[in-house]
């Protein structure tokens, strides 16, 4: 098989990659909080091949050797985690991030340690639901049902029979029905973190990330609080309430890059077909 084969082998296999990434990207469009992911490509190797000394002339200013490239692979997937549009929903237990943060949810799945695991989302689609450990109490839940995490490290908790406020900075407080001028009564504050290395985040599913097995998150992961983070206006980030982040997916570019890609892979399989047609030229050569 001759190099040509090679290069444009290799290479299909990772366009074909970027195009399952792009084709992700697309099915997410209209999911809530969803965060695009980009493929970055680099050389798997290359060669210098000298070429003989007849090819040095007077006046060349090239040096002597040309490259030979093995094809491409995806270097990396990242996440991009640009702010997407918030809409309105009237839902009092929707809630969406302004700036570069995310919500703490503690799942129902256990670790290597037997602990529940820890993710993260902007996906902010919450309801309220039973605690079974207290009964006099409801609990902020995702629509799986796992819990939303206050500073604390404990489960945001809204007394029976209340309604729950979020301001802008997190903070959780809870109106009682039946005496609905009374004072709203403190219950918690929303842990949000920000993320310092998203590509370092694996996506979990459900519109979840976690950190990868025996990953620190020290480097990774920040824990905000908010009234001090927001004195830097330049990185603020504010809970609004009632409000959904939308996917930041632009269909437009998606579509434009996924035209790219396809010519980019129909150029490597006409390579293929070249060199497999000069091959069989070759072989039927009679002397």
């Amino acid at each position: 098989m001759n190099r040509s084969m090679i290069n444009a082998f290799v290479s299909m296999q990772s366009i074909q990659q970027k195009l399952d990434v792009i084709a992700h990207n697309i099915a997410n469009v209209n999911t809530t909080g969803y965060k695009r992911r980009e493929a970055s490509f680099q050389d798997i190797l290359t060669n210098v091949y000298q070429q003989p000394p007849g090819f040095e002339q007077d006046g060349r200013l090239t040096p002597l050797g040309f490259p030979q490239g093995w094809g491409a692979k995806i270097g990396q997937i990242e996440i991009a985690m640009e702010q997407a549009a918030l809409q309105t929903t009237g839902n009092p237990y929707d809630l969406g991030i302004e700036g570069e943060g995310l919500f703490e949810i503690q799942r129902d799945v256990l670790d290597e340690n037997g602990a529940p695991m820890t993710a993260w989302t902007r996906d902010g689609s919450f309801q309220l639901t039973y605690d079974p450990a207290n009964p006099g109490v409801l609990m902020l839940a995702t629509q799986q049902g796992e819990r939303v995490m206050s500073s604390v490290d404990g489960p945001i908790q809204i007394p029976l029979n209340h309604t729950a406020r979020i301001d802008e900075e997190g903070r959780v407080f809870a109106t009682n029905n039946a005496v609905p001028e009374a004072e709203p009564i403190f219950v918690g504050q929303l842990k949000i973190v920000r993320a310092l290395r998203p590509q370092a985040l694996v996506n979990e599913g459900n519109n979840l990330f976690r950190l990868p097995p025996g990953t620190d998150p020290e480097g990774v992961l920040e824990t905000v609080d908010i009234a001090t983070n927001n004195a830097n206006e330049a990185r603020k980030i504010a809970v609004r309430q009632g409000f959904l982040e939308q996917s930041n997916v632009s269909l437009t570019d998606e579509m434009t890059e996924l035209m790219t890609v396809q010519r980019a892979y129909q150029l490597n399989a006409r390579a293929i077909t070249s060199s497999d047609t000069m091959m069989s030229l070759t072989n039927n050569l009679r002397v």
